[in-house]
This record gives structure tokens, C-alpha cells and sequence, in this order.
């Protein structure tokens, strides 16, 4: 017998679509939220916009590690009440196909996603990371071009005072420049031009020069009585560039470290409590949030299957608050575990086991006992409490008795 027969690999049609959009979806919605603050910060440090998409790559990572399993878990149940509502699956249970034969193709779509998830979490995950705080140091730091602000009185290397009026093609041509530069014999030079170009130097990678067009210069110093006025047509102003401090090297947090090495140093005597306390923490919660993608199979069939003549959709909008309320606890577990007050083994698979049995159980009620539906008491609450909501619009809605007539209103009416 084929292990791919063509119901397994109709399912895995089903699954691919829905699982792939809902991927795209949820990381999508999770970069929308942090591009805001990424383009204020960005903009506060006049760093160039190409920086944003940047540092979304850098967090795409991150945002994968949960949309990974929302995208496995909803393709899943997606293709699962598909089948139920169009009563594909009764067909397929008539056949002899169970529930845990049905769920081959999804189960392997779990383990090659989990093998994925491991290694975002292993490697990807942690470089990603110390790119995005690098990328913030460097707008910080003036590395990236932000060190001169438009409108704005900018100090260079303590001697050197220059203000830009404006600027044009990408910061390439100034406009309205005003300098003063003060050397450490007293001498004092104030310069101001109508346009301004900087230009690398060759020879001095520390130094640019500021070509400047159309201005004056005044020259200061203690050796001469008055001072000195220039006009000029064109004038090179060297400009020393401030020292940009180096950034630091990968792992002054224990996000920034691989799999390997946050083992390596909990277990490391030499180490501190707390670092190490960090360390198995971190290394538990990666961990686990890999070991739960294996249950998600589970839980999205007994979710995705509704009751008879029942298309309600509960099912979806109770999983997406497991899997999230699931993950913010595992949160908690760590921030916890790193304190050193819980053992990682109480605060991370101490809810892993408890997740695990509930969805065991779940899954357990809907594909061995005869009518069991592990959410039927879920829908009957959610339907009494929408028909009750239903009534209470009615009632809302309901136009009034029309008024009966006074008696000063009635007229006798004889009749001949």
C-alpha cells in the first residue's frame, strides 16, 4: 500500500493553502504593529527609511516563531471543518479512514515545520536579534548617516559647530550652511555659505570634505588685532568624523545566544546563579514552544469538527486564544524561571503537560467516543447566549402600541 494515498495528498492541498495565507497574515500584522514605532524611532535619530525595512527583516524571525504554529494550526482545522461541513468526512469515516489516519499528512506537515521552528529558534532567531540591536546602535551612534540634523546646531569632535538649513537629493546637496570652527591654539573661523557638498577623502577615511559655494569666512585669533573677512567662490572645509564606538560582540543577552551555547553555560559552574538561571530558563522556553507544534494536529481537528447541523466557527476563535494564551503564559514561565524563584521544569512543562492533556483529552472525546464533541458545551453556551442577545435587539427594536384615542378626540356620530 501506498503511505500517500490520494486523500492524503487531497488533505495536504487543503491544509497548504490556508496554513501558507495565514502564515503570511500573522506575520504581516505582527511587522504592521512594530513598523510604527520602528519608523518614529528611526525618524528621531534622522536615520534613512531603508533602515525600518531592515530591521523588520531582522524581526521577521522572531514574529516566525508564532506565526509558524498559528499558520500550521489554522490550515489544519481550516481544512478539517472544510471537510466536515461539506460532509467529505463522513464519507471518508464510512470508509474506514479514523481521525488518527487522516491526520498522517498533517502530522508530517508538523514535524518538517517543527524541524523549521527548531532551527529559527536555534540559530536564526538569536543572529536576527543581535543584527536588530546592532542596526539600533548604529542610528544612535550617527554609523549610518544620522549624525547631521537638518534645522539643527550639530557638534563635531568638540571643535566643530555646523548648521544646515536644508537639504536636498538624500542629504547629497546642503543648503543655508553655517560653521564655526575652533582650534585649540584660540583661533576661531565662522563660516557661511549658500550651498555645501560633502566628499569622501581618500586618503583620510576619518576625515570628509565640505565643498562649499558662494559665502564668507571670519577669521578670529589672538595674534591679530581684527578680524579677517573673506569672500569666497569655493572653499573645501575639512571635517573630522566623530569615533564611532564599536558595537559589542553577540551574546550580552541570553536571546543572542544559539541552543548549544545557553547548555553549555547552564551548566557551566564558573558562571553566575543568575546567568545561569537565565540561560536554562531561555533554553527550556525555545524548547517547548517547539514541543507543543506537535500537538497542534490534535487540537485542530477536535476543534474544527462542529456539532451536526451546526456551522458555527467557534471552534477557530477558541484555538487562535489557546495557542496565544498558551504562549504568553510559557512568557510568564520564563521571565519566572530566570528569577530563579520556579524550576524551568514547574513554570515552562509544568503547563506544557497540562496543555497537552486537555488536548488529548479533547481529541480523545471526538475521535473514540461515539458522539462526543469535546466543544458541544461551548456551542450550546455561545447559541443561548446569542439568541439571548438576539431578544434583547428585538425588544430594542420593537415599535410602540399605537395610543388610543382621548375621549375629547371621539365625535357622536348619528346614524339616520
Amino acid at each position: 500500500m501506498k503511505f500517500i494515498t490520494a486523500i492524503d495528498k487531497y488533505i495536504a492541498r487543503l491544509v497548504f493553502v490556508p496554513m501558507l495565507g495565514v502564515f503570511v497574515l500573522a506575520a504581516s500584522l505582527l511587522s504592521l504593529e512594530k513598523m510604527l514605532d520602528l519608523f518614529d524611532f528611526v525618524a528621531t535619530q534622522g536615520g534613512p527609511v531603508i533602515v525600518v525595512f531592515k530591521m523588520l527583516a531582522d524581526m521577521m524571525p522572531e514574529y516566525a516563531a508564532l506565526a509558524v504554529p498559528l499558520g500550521l494550526m489554522l490550515g489544519i482545522l481550516f481544512a478539517f471543518r472544510r471537510l466536515a461541513t461539506s460532509s467529505e468526512l463522513d464519507v471518508m469515516r464510512a470508509l474506514g479512514l479514523s481521525y488518527t489516519r487522516l491526520l498522517r499528512v498533517p502530522f508530517l506537515f508538523a514535524i518538517g515545520l517543527a524541524v523549521l521552528n527548531l532551527a529559527i529558534v536555534s540559530y536564526i532567531q538569536p543572529l536576527s536579534r543581535y543584527y536588530y540591536e546592532e542596526l539600533q546602535f548604529q542610528l544612535r551612534s550617527g554609523a549610518l548617516g544620522a549624525s547631521i540634523n537638518v534645522g539643527e546646531f550639530n557638534s563635531l569632535q568638540d571643535r566643530t559647530a555646523l548648521r544646515v538649513e536644508s537639504s536636498r537629493d538624500e542629504g547629497r546637496q546642503l543648503e543655508g550652511i553655517f560653521a564655526r570652527i575652533a582650534n585649540p591654539d584660540g583661533q576661531t573661523m565662522v563660516i557661511s555659505a549658500r550651498e555645501g557638498q560633502f566628499f569622501a577623502n581618500k586618503e583620510n577615511p576619518d576625515t570628509v570634505i565640505l565643498r562649499l559655494t558662494d559665502g564668507q569666512m571670519v577669521q578670529e585669533s589672538p595674534t591679530i588685532k581684527n578680524p579677517r573677512v573673506l569672500t569666497f567662490a569655493s572653499h573645501d572645509l575639512p571635517i573630522d568624523l566623530p569615533k564611532i564606538e564599536q558595537f559589542r560582540r553577540r551574546g550580552d543577552k541570553d536571546r543572542e545566544y544559539f541552543l548549544p551555547e545557553l547548555l553549555r553555560i547552564g551548566w557551566d559552574r564558573n558562571a553566575s546563579r543568575d546567568i545561569r538561571n537565565q540561560s536554562i530558563a531561555n533554553l527550556n522556553f525555545r524548547l517547548v514552544e517547539v514541543a507543543m507544534m506537535f500537538l497542534l494536529p490534535l487540537l485542530a481537528v477536535a476543534l474544527a469538527v462542529p456539532p451536526k447541523r451546526s456551522s458555527s466557527a467557534l471552534g477557530v476563535f477558541v484555538s487562535i486564544v489557546m495557542v496565544v494564551a498558551y504562549h504568553k503564559v510559557n512568557e510568564y514561565g520564563q521571565d519566572v524561571a530566570s528569577l530563579g524563584r520556579v524550576s524551568p521544569a514547574v513554570a515552562l512543562w509544568g503547563p506544557f503537560t497540562a496543555f497537552a492533556a486537555l488536548i488529548v483529552w479533547m481529541y480523545w472525546r471526538l475521535a473514540y467516543v461515539p458522539g462526543g464533541q469535546p466543544i458541544g458545551g461551548l456551542e450550546t453556551a455561545f447559541a443561548r447566549i446569542g439568541k439571548m442577545i438576539g431578544r434583547l435587539f428585538t425588544i430594542v427594536r420593537k415599535p410602540p402600541a399605537p395610543a388610543l384615542p382621548d375621549d375629547e378626540t371621539l365625535v357622536p356620530h348619528n346614524v339616520a
